[in-house]
C-alpha cells in the first residue's frame, strides 16, 4: 500500500482528523488504516478536550489544534459526527446557550460515563503507544 505522506493524510482526513507532517519528514510513513481506529482517535481526543470543561464545537476543535501545536485539526463535519456518536453513547451531553461573541452555540460537556470511558481510551492509547514505540526503536 502507499504509505506516502500525501497517502497518510488521505486516510485520516477519511475520519475527519487532518494531521501535519513536518517539512522535514521524507520517507514512508506507517498509518493506521483501520476507520475504527481513526474514530477512535477523534474521540479520545474531543472527551480529552472536554474534561478541561464544557467547550461548543469550535471551541473543542480549537483546543486540540492549541493543545497539539497545530499538528491536529478536526474537520467541521468530522467533530459534529463524532460529537454525535458520543452524545448517543452517553459519553456527552449538550445544552444550548451563548457563546462568547453572544450567539447561540450548543455547548458540550463531559458525563460521569464519558469521564470513566477517557480513562478507559487514555490508557488503551497508552499502550499503543508505548507498543509502537517499543518496535520503532528495535534495531
Amino acid at each position: 500500500p502507499d504509505l506516502s505522506p500525501h497517502a497518510v493524510r488521505g486516510l485520516y482526513k477519511l475520519a475527519g482528523l487532518r494531521i501535519r507532517f513536518p517539512h522535514n519528514v521524507r520517507g514512508d510513513l506507517m498509518a493506521r488504516s483501520s476507520l475504527d481506529l481513526m474514530h477512535g482517535t477523534v474521540a479520545v481526543l474531543i472527551l480529552k478536550a472536554l474534561s478541561w470543561g464544557a467547550m461548543h464545537g469550535y471551541d473543542i476543535s480549537r483546543t486540540i489544534r492549541q493543545r497539539s501545536e497545530g499538528a491536529l485539526g478536526l474537520e467541521d463535519a468530522a467533530l459534529y459526527q463524532a460529537l454525535h456518536r458520543l452524545e448517543s453513547k452517553g459519553w456527552i451531553e449538550s445544552e444550548w446557550g451563548v457563546s462568547e461573541n453572544n450567539r447561540k452555540a450548543k455547548f458540550y460537556r463531559l458525563t460521569e460515563v464519558g469521564r470513566g470511558q477517557l480513562q478507559v481510551e487514555v490508557s488503551t492509547w497508552q499502550r499503543y503507544a508505548h507498543a509502537v514505540a517499543k518496535v520503532l526503536e528495535t534495531a
